[in-house]
């Protein structure tokens, strides 16, 4: 199977529910595909792909397509039913990189106090304490747990600096669900979660999504303040090089603070999830 055949078999992004009027269209790309958006009177939306129609359901505040007649079934974000959260659809950011490599800097902790300084890190904080990395077997995911950071603002609604717990999901190649420290409830956790459309092997569409409990912040600013985080990641993202991941190992040299990472890529290989993926030395 080639790396674009199995690509084909999940479900991805391609728009957030109620971001198109009844009759509104749209025109997007994905796995390299032409698709054709429009949105239904009944507040529903058709897609298709060379005149063929495909199918389409509704999660966690977005519109989800698959090319495939037969594909995985979409993972759960069991949060995604608690109705006392807000939920949160960011938008969409184009980024010219790999849609793993998009995934991949969303697991990485050790960037922030570089990248996301006196926000979601700062400098002397840099140290990446050990953590604890997974297949979750039931589930076939990576799960990393355990991992503490120190952060001036874990989030919009955070009032000073704080030692955030981070706990990691890779539900599926290009998805990324972060668990972590609540400000405002000591018994829950936020959700922020990375959903990734690949509109080609160099180039993804990325979509924000959190399920968060604030009853302060607006909107408009839960929206900027994210908005703001991943447009200092797309810089970093655009000028790594090779643009795809390197799946293998030695063709980038890994630390200790990068064990989701090398865990991420060995389950990439394990399911034969090259696209987007550089192999070989």
């Amino acid at each position: 199977m080639s790396a674009r055949e199995h690509a084909l078999k999940y479900w991805y992004p391609v728009a957030m529910v109620n971001e198109l009027a009844s009759g509104q269209t749209r025109e997007t790309v994905l796995l390299e595909t032409p698709l054709q958006l429009e949105a239904t009177a009944d507040g529903n939306l058709n897609a298709s792909a060379h005149k063929q129609s495909l199918s389409v359901q509704n999660a966690f505040d977005h519109w989800w397509v698959t090319l495939s007649d037969n594909p995985y079934p979409l993972f759960k974000v069991p949060e995604a039913a608690e109705t006392d959260r807000r939920f949160v659809p960011c938008g969409v950011v184009r980024v010219l990189c790999s849609p793993l490599r998009a995934v991949e800097n969303f697991l990485d902790i050790a960037h922030f106090p570089f990248v996301h300084t006196d926000v979601l890190g700062a400098e002397p904080h840099t140290e990446v304490y050990k953590y604890d990395v997974k297949i979750d077997d039931t589930h076939d995911e990576v799960i990393a747990s355990n991992i503490r950071f120190y952060q001036p603002q874990a989030a919009k609604s955070a009032e000073g600096g704080i030692e955030t717990q981070y706990i990691y999901r890779v539900p599926a190649p290009m998805v990324a669900v972060l668990y972590k420290t609540c400000p405002q409830r000591e018994d829950a956790m936020d959700v922020i979660a990375l959903f990734v459309q690949p509109v080609d092997e160099e180039t993804c569409d990325v979509w924000p999504w959190m399920a968060l409990y604030d009853d302060t912040s607006s909107m408009a600013d839960l929206i900027q303040f994210q908005q703001f985080i991943f447009l200092q990641d797309r810089t970093i993202l655009e000028n790594q090089l090779p643009r795809k991941l390197p799946i293998d190992p030695g063709l980038e040299i890994p630390t200790r603070a990068d064990l989701t990472s090398v865990s991420y890529r060995r389950w990439l290989k394990k399911r034969g999830a090259y696209y987007g993926a550089l192999e070989g030395r």
